[in-house]
Order: C-alpha cells, then structure tokens, then sequence
C-alpha cells in the first residue's frame, strides 16, 4: 500500500469498504455546524503607491486574490451525519487504536454522550482543550478562543500512548521547580496552549480550517507506532497526512471538498489519489 492516500469523496462508502481494525489512530476535524459557508483567500501583496493598503512606515500596496477555498458548514441534523461515520471509525480501529476528534463546545458535549453510546463510557480518555489566543475579541461574551478534543481509545487496557515521544513545554512558573526540571521542561497537560497557523506562516496553505502541524505532531507521537496507519476522513487541508508521512507513518486521507484535495495533492505530491 503507498504510504499517503487521498480519497476524494463522502467519507461514510470509503469507511465501509475498509477492512475492519486496520487503523491505529484517528485525528479528525469534522465541520463545526456553524451555520456559515467558511471563506479564506490567499492574497498576493505587491508595493505600489496607488495601492488601498497602507503598511508599516506608510508604504502603500495593492492586493490580488491569488485563490479562495470555502466550504458550507450548515447540517440540517449535525449529529446524524457525524454518527454512521463514527460507528465505522470505531469499527476499524484497532484493538490499541484511539480517536482524537476535535470539535468545538457548541456541539462537544452532544457528541460525547454519542460518543460514550459507541465506544463505552470507560473508554473516555480525556477531553483536550486547545487554547489559543488570535483573532477578534467580543465586547459582549468572554472571546471563544478554544476548541476541544475528544480522546477515546478502543480498549482501556491495551491503547497505544508513548509518554516518552510527547514534546515538551516550558514551565509557566520555571523558578519553582528548579534548574534541571526547568532546562527538560514539562509534558503537557490535557490544556494546550498552541497558537492557530498565522497568516504569514510557511505552512499556511489558504484552506479555512487548518490546524497547525504541532497539534497533528504531538498526536501522532503520542498515540501511534512508528510505520502505524492514520486515518483522518474530514482532512481538509491534509495536515494530519503530512505529519504523519513526517514522523513514519503511514495515511489515508478522505475529504469530498475538490479544493481540499488539491490542496492535498499539492502537500503531498507522493500520494495515491482516488476519484469516484
């Protein structure tokens, strides 16, 4: 099998035609029923003193859109999309297997109670939350600013997860803990703190909902063995695949958007792409 697969298509057929317990992890990033179509557009930015943009020290520039990728994120009933599709990951993980599905806390708690009817309530491994701190700030709530990730693992006893491959983090209070501790830094906890992919960042491939590459990284170190299949069937922009391939694994990437696939393609351009 090649190492990186892209399926272009509904997820829920290339699920049921693929063998049961044959995955070892899942990280997804389903649609967050926002009710909104989601637009980004990747600009190209040119010095020009007729320009409508004024930048630092008062330069001005002009702008072109050089693409735009959107998707619609509206589902007249959100959790009967997301359950068929969840019954098969369960299917074919594998007995060691653990899905992280990344959600936000309009529909997290939703989605767990389904979650704990599929896989059994002691199959609840946590409940991560990634903080980040980007973007606009309401004047009339406190800012959303996080996401969450839901951890299940197949089996309790016997799931994959090597302490010893998770990347370490600063202390937030260094001089409390000594030098030694303080230079090897600590494990993260079930709060991370991770900023979103900046506009101007290299990995930035002008798809909506992309994530940053450390989140995928951390991941797929922790709760995957080296050569072990992954499988994200909402990719996106491919950012699970392409970390994936990064640290030795094997990943079947599956998305019904035309633009996140060539997205993909153009990410990964050693991977198998199927069409219907």
């Amino acid at each position: 099998m090649a190492q990186a697969i892209i399926h272009e298509g509904d997820n829920l057929p290339i699920l049921r035609a693929m063998p049961a317990q044959s995955v070892q992890l899942v990280y997804t990033d389903p649609p967050f029923n926002t009710g909104r179509v989601r637009t980004y557009d990747r600009l190209r930015v040119q010095r020009d003193e007729s320009g409508g943009r004024v930048g630092f020290g008062g330069d001005r520039y002009r702008s072109e859109v050089e693409s735009s990728h959107s998707y619609g994120d509206a589902f007249e009933s959100y959790l009967e999309v997301l359950q068929p599709r969840l019954i098969e990951i369960w299917r074919l993980l594998q007995t060691d297997g653990t899905l992280y599905l990344h959600l936000d806390a309009r529909e997290s708690h939703y989605v767990k109670v389904m979650l704990d009817g599929i896989f059994g309530r002691d199959c609840f491994l946590n409940e991560i939350i990634w903080s980040y701190d980007y973007g606009g700030r309401s004047k009339r709530r406190w800012p959303a600013k996080h996401d969450n990730i839901l951890v299940y693992v197949k089996d309790r006893e016997r799931y994959v997860f090597h302490h010893d491959a998770i990347d370490r983090i600063p202390y937030m209070a260094p001089e409390l803990v000594g030098p030694e501790k303080a230079r090897r830094g600590k494990l993260p906890t079930d709060v991370w703190w991770q900023s979103i992919v900046g506009t101007n960042a290299k990995e930035r491939t002008g798809y909506p909902t992309q994530k940053p590459m450390a989140l995928a990284e951390r991941i797929i170190r922790a709760s995957s063995d080296a050569d072990a299949l992954v499988l994200d069937p909402f990719a996106g922009s491919g950012t699970v695949g392409e970390a994936a391939l990064k640290l030795g694994r094997r990943c079947i990437l599956i998305d019904e958007n035309p633009d996140a696939v060539e997205i993909m393609q153009r990410r990964l351009p050693e991977a198998d792409v199927v069409r219907p």
